[in-house]
C-alpha cells in the first residue's frame, strides 16, 4: 500500500511537473495572443464549414436518390427535427439545386478560413521562433564566463539552432493541430450525441482506450527527444572544433580518425531519430484499428435498426460518418502529443539558457568609473572556478599596481597568471578578497564603465569575419576613416592592408584565416590602439611568431604601450627587463615581487625561469 501510495504521488508530482513545462511552452505565444485569437476563429469556422459538408452530403443524398422521408431517432432535437422535415418536403430536383450552390458557398469559406489559419499560425510560429532566438542571442551575450566555462560552445548553439526548431515545429504545427482538431472533436461528437443519444455514449466509451497508447509512447518521445538534443549538440561542439582546429587536424594529419568520430556521432544520432520515428508511425495504424473496430461495431448495432426501419440510411450514414470522422483528428492529436513531448524537452534545454542568471552584475548602487588616479590593488584574493568545489587557483593576492606602472607577471604554465588578470576587468569576482581601483572595490563600479578603461591583447587573437575596418573599429564602429588608418600604421598594419584586394574593405575570413599570425596581432593591437585604454593587459602575443613577426608586433606593442598602465603576463627577456615591477606566481601563490635584479638574487624561481626560459 505505501508503495502504491508512493507511485501515485510520484505520477501526480509528473503530472504537475508536465503541466507546469507546457504552461512555460505556452509562454511563448503570449506577445502574439491577438494573432492567435485571429487564427482561433478562423480554425472555428473551417472545422464548422468541415462538418457542416458531412452533415449535409449524407442525409441530402439519400433524400435526393431513393425519394424517401429521411427517418430520425424519436429523441432527435426538436429544431433538428423541424429541419429535417421541411427538407422532406422540398422536391429532389429542387434540392439538387441547393445543394450544388449551397455546397459551391461552403468549400468557398472553408478555403478561405483554412487559407488564413494556416496563414496567421505560420506567422506565428516565425515571430515566435524570431524572438525566441533573439532572446536566446541576447541572454548569452550577457551571461559571464564562468557560465561559458560549464557549457560547450556547441551545446550553446545546438540551443539557438535545433532546440527552436522543434519548438517552431510544435507551434506551427503542432498548436494549430491542437486548437482545429480539438474543434473538430467537438464538432463532430456534439453531432453524433444530437443525432442518437444512447449509440453515442456506448461509442464514446470505447474512445478513451485511445488515450493509453498515445500516453505511454509520448513519455517515450519526449526522453527520445531530449537524447536525439543532447546528440545534436555533441555534433555540433564537433563540428566546431574540427572546422575551426582544420589547420592542426590536417598538419597531424587526423582526416580520417575525425571523419570516424563524426561518423559515429552521426550514426548515433540516426538510431534514436528513427526510434522517434518508428514510435510516431505506429501510432497512424494503432488509431486505425481502434477506430475500425469501434465503427465496425457501431454499424452492426445501428444497421439492425435501419433494417427494421426505425432510421433510414441517410441519417444512419450521418451518423457513422460523424463517428468515424472522430478517428482523424484524434490521429492528429496523437501525433500533436508527440511533437509537444518533444518540444518540452527543447523547452526544458530552452529555459536552462533563458533562466541562467550573470554572477557578475551591476549593484543598485553601481557608478560610472571615469578614470584612475592612484591604483589598482589586489587585496588577500582567493579564487577558484567551480563555487564549492575545485582547486583554488589563486591563495591570498597581495599586490599593488600603481598608475603608469608596467607590471610584468611570470611563472611556470597553471600558475594563476591569466586568471589573476582576468579578475581586472571583473570576468570573475574572487570568493575572497577583493580587487580595489584607489580604493574603491571593483564592484561599485558599473562594468560597462570599467571594462570601457581596459584594453587586451592576448595570444589568442580574436578577429571577426568582417572587413578588416570593421575588425580595427570593433567597439568604435563610429570611428572616421583617418582614425582607423592612423592607429593601423601606429600598429604597423597599414602596409600590409593595402596590399590586400580591397585594402581596409577586405573580408578577412572567419576567424582572421586569410591573414598570417603577425598580420592578426598587428590589426588586433590597432583595434586596442584606437579604444586608446589607459590601462592595458596584455598576455604579451609574440611567442607563437617568426622573428620577423615577431619584431613588427613588438615594435606595434612599444608602441601601444606608451604613457599607459600595463599588466603584462610575459613571455620574453625583452618586456620583463622595462617593468617596473614583476610578479612571479607559483601553484596561485604570489612567491616574488620586484626588479628584475632583485628577484635573481632573491627568488630561485625567477632565476630558474631566467635561466632556462627567457634566455632561450
Amino acid at each position: 500500500n505505501i508503495t502504491n501510495a508512493s507511485t501515485k504521488v510520484n505520477e501526480y508530482a509528473n503530472i504537475h511537473t508536465h503541466m507546469r513545462e507546457y504552461l512555460k511552452l505556452l509562454r511563448f505565444l503570449k506577445p502574439h495572443k491577438g494573432l492567435l485569437f485571429l487564427a482561433g476563429i478562423c480554425m472555428f469556422f473551417s472545422a464548422i464549414f468541415d462538418g457542416v459538408t458531412l452533415s449535409m452530403i449524407v442525409p441530402l443524398a439519400d433524400k435526393i436518390l431513393t425519394n424517401k422521408q429521411i427517418i430520425v431517432p424519436t429523441k432527435m432535437p426538436v429544431f433538428v427535427a423541424n429541419f429535417l422535415a421541411r427538407v422532406n418536403s422540398i422536391p429532389p430536383i429542387v434540392l439538387i439545386k441547393i445543394i450544388a450552390f449551397t455546397f459551391l458557398a461552403v468549400f468557398l469559406l472553408k478555403g478561405f478560413f483554412g487559407f488564413w489559419q494556416g496563414y496567421l499560425m505560420s506567422d506565428i510560429g516565425q515571430k515566435v521562433i524570431r524572438d525566441l532566438r533573439f532572446s536566446l542571442y541576447q541572454k548569452l551575450q550577457t551571461l559571464s564566463l564562468d557560465y561559458y566555462s560549464r557549457k560547450r560552445s556547441g551545446e550553446l548553439i545546438s540551443r539557438i539552432t535545433n532546440d527552436v526548431r522543434i519548438i517552431e515545429n510544435a507551434i506551427s504545427y503542432g498548436f494549430t493541430d491542437l486548437i482545429y482538431q480539438s474543434f473538430q472533436v467537438v464538432l463532430f461528437t456534439f453531432m453524433i450525441f444530437f443525432i442518437y443519444l444512447k449509440m453515442a455514449f456506448i461509442s464514446l466509451v470505447m474512445f478513451p482506450l485511445v488515450s493509453i497508447p498515445i500516453v505511454q509512447l509520448g513519455r517515450r518521445l519526449r526522453k527520445l527527444s531530449r537524447l536525439s538534443q543532447e546528440k545534436m549538440a555533441d555534433i555540433n561542439s564537433l563540428l566546431i572544433e574540427t572546422i575551426t582546429g582544420v589547420r592542426v587536424v590536417k598538419a597531424f594529419n587526423m582526416e580520417d580518425y575525425e571523419t570516424r568520430r563524426f561518423a559515429g556521432q552521426n550514426k548515433d544520432f540516426y538510431k534514436l531519430t528513427m526510434k522517434s520515428i518508428r514510435r510516431n508511425l505506429i501510432l497512424n495504424p494503432l488509431m486505425e484499428f481502434i477506430g475500425a473496430f469501434v465503427g465496425i461495431m457501431i454499424f452492426y448495432w445501428v444497421g439492425r435498426e435501419v433494417i427494421a426501419g426505425k432510421l433510414s440510411f441517410g441519417v444512419f450514414g450521418l451518423f457513422l460518418g460523424s463517428l468515424l470522422s472522430l478517428i482523424r483528428p484524434f490521429k492528429k492529436l496523437s501525433q500533436v502529443n508527440a511533437m509537444t513531448q518533444q518540444a518540452l524537452a527543447a523547452s526544458t534545454r530552452i529555459y536552462d539558457v533563458l533562466e541562467a542568471q550573470p554572477t557578475i552584475f551591476d549593484s543598485p548602487s553601481a557608478v560610472e568609473l571615469e578614470q584612475m588616479k592612484d591604483k589598482i590593488a589586489f587585496e588577500d584574493i582567493f579564487f577558484r572556478y567551480e563555487e564549492d568545489e575545485g582547486p583554488e587557483v589563486l591563495k591570498g593576492i597581495n599586490l599593488d599596481i600603481k598608475v603608469g606602472q608596467l607590471v610584468a607577471i611570470v611563472g611556470p604554465t597553471g600558475g594563476g597568471k591569466t586568471t589573476l588578470v582576468n579578475l581586472i576587468p571583473r570576468f570573475y569576482d574572487p570568493q575572497k578578497g577583493r580587487v580595489t581601483i584607489d580604493g574603491k572595490d571593483l564592484r561599485e563600479f558599473t562594468v560597462k564603465s570599467l571594462r570601457a578603461l581596459i584594453g587586451m591583447v592576448t595570444q589568442e587573437t580574436i578577429l571577426f569575419n568582417d572587413t578588416v575596418r570593421a575588425n580595427i573599429a570593433y567597439g568604435h564602429l563610429e570611428a572616421p576613416e583617418k582614425e582607423i588608418r592612423k592607429v593601423a600604421e601606429k600598429a604597423f598594419a597599414h602596409s600590409f592592408i593595402m596590399k590586400m584586394p580591397q585594402n581596409y574593405e577586405t573580408t578577412i575570413g572567419d576567424r582572421g584565416f586569410k591573414l598570417s599570425g603577425g598580420e592578426k596581432q598587428r590589426i588586433a593591437i590597432a583595434r586596442a590602439i584606437l579604444k586608446n585604454p589607459p590601462l592595458l593587459i596584455l598576455d604579451e602575443a609574440t611567442s607563437q611568431l617568426d622573428s620577423e613577426s615577431e619584431r613588427l608586433v613588438q615594435e606595434a606593442l612599444d608602441e601601444l604601450m606608451q604613457g599607459r598602465t600595463v599588466v603584462c603576463i610575459a613571455h620574453r627577456l625583452s618586456t620583463i627587463k622595462k617593468a617596473d615591477r614583476i610578479v612571479v606566481l607559483h601553484e596561485g601563490r604570489m612567491v616574488g615581487l620586484g626588479s628584475h635584479d632583485d628577484l635573481l638574487n632573491d627568488c630561485p624561481l625567477y632565476k630558474k625561469l631566467y635561466e632556462t626560459q627567457f634566455q632561450m
